[in-house]
């Protein structure tokens, strides 16, 4: 599993400009029975918040099943009444929030080894850890170790290729000799133009260029390993910058917010390398072990990437959900891919994606 740090812009070059019941009545004899109520309107996934809110506890995490339904996984009978009254679909489970957290919050704390990952699967109602073909002997056996100690609240799975930051060369946004992808173009209150990149690219220069050379902006922050955002603030006036993703078949999706993702949801991915991407988000808050260092609160998706796509966006429909950090695997054979979640990264210099 080689959980690349892909590199190169997601947000292309495009047109000059960087985008980026029914109750029955009785008969008279008998009355009318009293009327049963009425269903809940189906909740869709922006609903989960507020449901896991009200379970507290009784929650281990909700996802989007593949009818489109919103599934809340419960401990009790109690909770699956609260959750088919809010309109979503309960499914009742072993393992706790807190159970699961508690295993997510041993592994970071033993399991450090590169190439390794791990995030909560609701749909397994465990945690997933996988390890790639570099953890081999006593690494290995040490990460065999750590999940063994939680029972089955966990399981491992080796995944192909190697998990690790790639970066290659190439026609799109370069810097410190070498190519990246642009995530979303931004702006603050006052208009100022902005776009966002992965940490990882944002650490290797401070100011980042086309091509031919052609100053785009300087960094105004990056923050790699723990996250993996990096924000530019443009400094060419002369570029046009709309607020659109590359679709890599002449033509762009505009990008009129930000979001946050849901396990489940169908997702597309465009990067420089490998053009769009689609997939879906199978687990939040993952952890990935990178071989410079670990990054906390990532998304997981089955959406491909490779080298030169780090940084590149991650958006559904009209709404921008993330960076491409890394992955392993590739767009031939399939592959897992990790982002960074765009949120942060807007919120870290005030800025919106327009």
């Amino acid at each position: 599993m080689r959980i690349t740090k892909l590199r190169r812009p997601a947000l292309g070059i495009v047109a000059a400009g960087l985008v980026a019941g029914t109750a029955f009545a009785g008969g008279p004899a008998f009355g009318a029975p009293a009327a049963a109520p009425a269903a809940a309107p189906a909740a869709g996934p922006s609903a989960a918040p507020g449901i896991a809110a009200a379970l507290g506890d009784r929650t281990a995490g909700s996802y989007v099943d593949a009818a489109g339904k919103l599934v809340v996984t419960v401990t009790d009978a109690a909770a699956a009444a609260t959750v088919t009254a809010a309109g979503a679909t309960p499914r009742v489970v072993t393992r706790s929030a807190a159970t699961l957290a508690r295993a997510d919050a041993q592994l970071k704390t033993s399991l450090t080894v590169p190439g390794t990952s791990f995030s909560v699967d609701p749909v397994s109602n465990q945690v997933l850890v996988t390890y790639d073909e570099s953890v081999t002997g006593a690494k290995l056996a040490q990460v065999r170790a750590a999940v063994a100690r939680l029972g089955d609240a966990a399981r491992l799975e080796a995944v192909p290729g190697k998990l690790t930051t790639t970066i290659t060369g190439g026609d799109a946004i370069y810097g410190g000799g070498s190519r990246c992808s642009l995530g979303f173009n931004a702006r603050n209150s006052a208009g100022t133009a902005f776009f966002v990149t992965a940490g990882h690219c944002g650490n290797l220069a401070a100011t980042w260029t086309l091509s031919n050379g052609t100053p785009l902006g300087t960094r105004v922050n990056s923050s790699f390993p723990g996250n993996d955002y990096a924000v530019f603030r443009y400094t060419n006036t002369s570029i046009a910058r709309p607020g659109a993703v590359n679709l890599y078949n002449g033509t762009t999706r505009d990008i009129s917010s930000s979001g946050n993702a849901y396990v489940g949801q169908s997702v597309q991915r465009s990067g420089s390398t490998t053009g769009l991407r689609s997939g879906q988000v199978t687990a939040l808050n993952a952890t990935v072990n990178y071989p410079q260092g670990t990054v906390t609160g990532l998304i997981r998706t089955t959406v491909c990437a490779q080298g030169g796509d780090s940084g590149g966006s991650l958006f559904a429909g009209n709404t921008a959900l993330g960076l491409t950090s890394g992955g392993s695997g590739n767009c031939t054979t399939g592959g897992t891919t990790f982002f960074q979640p765009v949120n942060e990264a807007l919120n870290s210099a005030g800025i919106s994606v327009y």
